[in-house]
């Protein structure tokens, strides 16, 4: 073991060699001159080496001199504090201890015989040609024949590289890895690196030796004289193979070191990551909570990779769509690492994934302020200010990471966004072409193209910029499109102004639409019941069977906690309700999961959880939910009354407080009816009395068309009826072939579609007093109707 003399000389002839001006201080630049130096493997950039530097000089400062900078006292202060390791940093500079002057004798060569110097020399040249990972004392090679297995590894991967790159079948090169603890990137392969990926072919004769020979160098680490030395051996071998990209393979030796040492972090991190890059993320996030588990039982030994640990396991929930449980994560590394900008940066997107947007731009404004060129930050900072509606802001940042990445294609698709929401089109247009000037193939920006250009009143150029989005994927909004731009040409509509090209129209008074029978739908009944179904389709919660959540309360445990009022509560932490509505909608893809999880977030936890504590009441959650599942409406009603039977207040018994009754309808208008506002029914229904519903009781409340939630009956219609369409009929404002039901005017007889209807949008050449509308849910209701009309007048002949 090194002593403390010998320790304070070696410290000394660092300090040195990078005191280049010899003024007794080590200066910034002199400074990161060693950082550099000491991590030879590692490609610092500007930002992070500032960053490291700022924290040295900023937690050492009773030991920076001035202008001269860190004293060699303070040098010394660092590796006593485990900032760095004196022995490998002095091997990896190659520097020779000073004689002391008062023995005349060479320190490290007290009680050393040749042979031992000879050995140290090979050491030295070991060092010299193997990656940095392999000297650090965290990860480093502990066993001399651990080196020999790493040599003969390098040889094998050579020997296949050369193989596959001259029958042309590696693809990619340089890749650089992923991070190790500390100053890092973001784990998986974004789009700045997945460039640079290596894609070996798997399935050839080169591949299939190179894994026999793999298994013959595994064999030899299972051989070791010890278990530390197998450990040792599968690690490096790990290491070996992640290096060159050879995951799969890596994943095989770092499982085998997790079992050989099953409360190592290192094996468990190691496996976390190769699981990630492989698209595992339910695994790979497993892996990454076995690390932290032996992580927090290992005190301060592993706490160095805590914080990577946290940003790993956060990208890893990311992958699953668990963006709410990845924020928890990503707040916990910023805390363990204040200057770790880049877990900012990711907490700062995931606030902003789940609707949170003043604590995203905290979050995200932190990390530009530490790495002022970090082109992502700038992208989702610019998101976020516009989602609040920050609109010139946002554009200055959008631009600004476009300064930073010419090619930023989320910077210039959301900025496109941007500009079309503000009504320029030109611009909107400009940019969804600079898009595809990157991306060619990317469909959504040719079809936002081609409607910025409609917006813009170029219709032929609109019309060529749909054809080439048809081609690229075959969906039908880009059939309606294309008819949509048909009618318009036909009627030769003159442009008002709207995105979506609509033609001209007035707006009438809610008092002026009338309706023909009892089954056509109020006008504002409508409006309020496709708001309603625009959420069940972002959520999905349409395709979620109300039965499941039926299903969650009774198998499902959930302890009771206290609020401030003393009240019990079946509350739960909303990374805890993220993993129940991932059971509840796990048919879903990731990406589309995520955006389920913001809506519910904004629309229902933002309510449900007034006080911002991260808490909410289950019962009352799933209560609110299940009106919009699908199931009958008898049963979705059964399930509201049965969840608010479940809470602690109700539970046993087969009534519920009248109190929570209207407390529970008042929570559900607010939620889906927000234009209609609580405040009269507070005041007309909101008696505190002390009396019991039945289930009967509940219903005739709930069912009430101006106090309960009757809007349901006229959302069920919705749910059934619109997927129809009307043969060739179109929408008389918008143009667009109707879906839904038709509203046809009786006098006029044109036709509106859902949406222009509930809008009270009519052609401006009808101008008429009041106007009625007859609804049809399908072409076949209205035939029905017109063979009636015929009838009639054959009787009255």
């Amino acid at each position: 073991m090194t002593t403390r003399g010998s320790r304070s000389e070696k410290v000394k002839r660092i300090f040195q060699k990078f005191d280049s001006n010899r003024d007794g201080g080590l200066n910034r630049e002199e400074m990161a001159a060693l950082v550099v130096s000491v991590n030879p493997r590692v490609r610092f950039s500007d930002e992070q080496i500032n960053a490291i530097l700022d924290e040295v000089f900023r937690t050492y400062g009773e030991f920076i001199d001035g202008e001269k900078g860190l004293t060699y006292e303070g040098l010394l202060r660092t590796y006593d504090d485990g900032a760095g390791d004196v022995d490998r940093d002095f091997d990896a500079l190659e520097l020779e201890l000073n004689l002391d002057d008062n023995k005349g004798i060479s320190i490290a060569s007290e009680a050393s015989s040749s042979s031992i110097l000879d050995e140290r020399a090979m050491e030295s040249h070991k060092k010299q040609r193997t990656a940095a990972w392999a000297v650090s004392p965290n990860h480093g090679i502990v066993f001399d024949d651990t080196w020999k297995m790493v040599d003969d590894l390098e040889i094998l991967i050579k020997r296949l590289k050369a193989k596959q790159a001259k029958d042309g079948k590696l693809k990619g090169d340089n890749f650089d890895a992923y991070s190790d603890a500390g100053w890092s990137r973001e784990l998986g392969p974004s789009s700045e690196i997945s460039d640079k990926r290596i894609f070996w072919e798997e399935s050839g004769h080169d591949y299939a030796v190179f894994v026999k020979e793999l298994g013959v160098l595994r064999n030899r680490a299972d051989g070791a004289r010890s278990r530390e030395e197998a450990f040792d051996g599968h690690m490096a071998i790990g290491r070996v193979l992640y290096e060159h990209q050879l995951f799969k393979e890596a994943l095989v030796s770092f499982k085998r070191a997790c079992e050989l040492q099953p409360v190592d972090v290192r094996p468990h991190f190691r496996a976390g990551n190769c699981l990630y890059v492989l698209g595992r993320y339910k695994e790979s996030k497993e892996e990454f909570l076995l690390a932290l588990e032996a992580a927090e039982a290992g005190g301060n030994q592993w706490a160095y990779l805590l914080p990577q640990i946290y940003v790993n396991l956060g990208i890893a929930l990311e992958g699953e769509g668990m963006v709410l449980s990845a924020c928890e994560y990503y707040r916990e590394a910023a805390i363990l690492c204040p200057t770790h900008f880049r877990a900012l940066k990711l907490l700062g997107s995931a606030l902003f994934g789940v609707g949170e947007y003043m604590a995203a731009v905290k979050a995200l404004e932190e990390a530009i302020f530490m790495k002022p060129d970090y082109a992502d930050a700038h992208c989702d900072l610019a998101s976020a200010l516009h989602a609040m509606g920050e609109d010139e802001k946002a554009i200055e940042v959008f631009q600004k990471a476009i300064d930073l990445k010419p090619s930023h294609v989320d910077a210039l698709y959301n900025l496109g966004g941007l500009y079309m929401d503000l009504g320029r089109f030109q611009r909107a247009s400009e940019m969804y072409t600079r898009v595809l000037a990157v991306w060619p193939n990317h469909w959504r920006a040719q079809l936002n193209k081609a409607v910025s250009l409609l917006g813009a009143g170029e219709t032929e150029e609109a019309k060529k910029a749909l054809k080439e989005a048809l081609k690229m994927t075959n969906r039908v909004e880009l059939h309606d499109a294309i008819s949509h731009l048909k009618q318009l040409q036909k009627k030769k509509v003159k442009p008002n102004g709207g995105a979506n090209g609509e033609g001209a129209f007035i707006i009438v008074e809610p008092s002026k639409f009338k309706t023909i029978g009892e089954k056509t739908t109020l006008r504002l009944d409508l409006a309020n019941a496709l708001q309603i179904r625009a959420f069940q389709r972002i959520t999905r919660l349409g395709r979620c069977d109300v039965e499941l959540l039926k299903k969650e309360m009774t198998e499902n445990d959930v302890p009771l906690s206290y609020s401030g009022s003393g009240v019990p509560e079946k509350s739960i932490r909303k990374p805890n309700l993220e993993e129940i509505l991932q059971r509840l909608l796990n048919f879903l893809k990731p990406e589309t999961f995520q955006g389920a999880v913001k809506a519910i977030n904004e629309r229902i936890l933002s309510l449900l959880d007034e006080t911002g504590s991260g808490r909410v009441d289950l019962g009352m959650f799933y209560a609110v939910l299940a009106p919009i599942c699908s199931g009958s409406p008898n049963k979705r009603k059964r399930i509201a009354f049965d969840a608010l039977l479940w809470r602690p207040v109700s539970e046993g018994g087969s009534q519920i407080r009248k109190v929570d009754a209207v407390g529970y309808i008042k929570l559900l208008r607010a939620i889906y009816i927000p234009s209609h506002g609580v405040s009269e029914m507070l005041e007309v229904h909101g008696e505190t009395d002390s009396s019991m519903v039945s289930f009967n009781d509940f219903l005739v409340m709930f069912d009430d068309p101006d106090w309960g939630f009757g809007i349901m009956s006229t959302l069920v219609k919705l749910e059934t009826g619109d997927r129809n369409r009307h043969g060739k009929y179109v929408c008389s404002v918008c143009r667009y072939p109707i879906i839904g039901s038709r509203f046809k005017e009786s006098k006029s007889l044109f036709s509106l579609c859902n949406q222009c209807y509930s809008e009270g949008k009519v052609p401006p050449a009808f101008k008429q007093e009041e106007y009625k509308f007859k609804e049809y849910g399908s072409e076949a209701e209205a035939m029905k109707d017109k063979c009636m009309c015929f009838t009639l007048h054959g009787h009255s002949d």
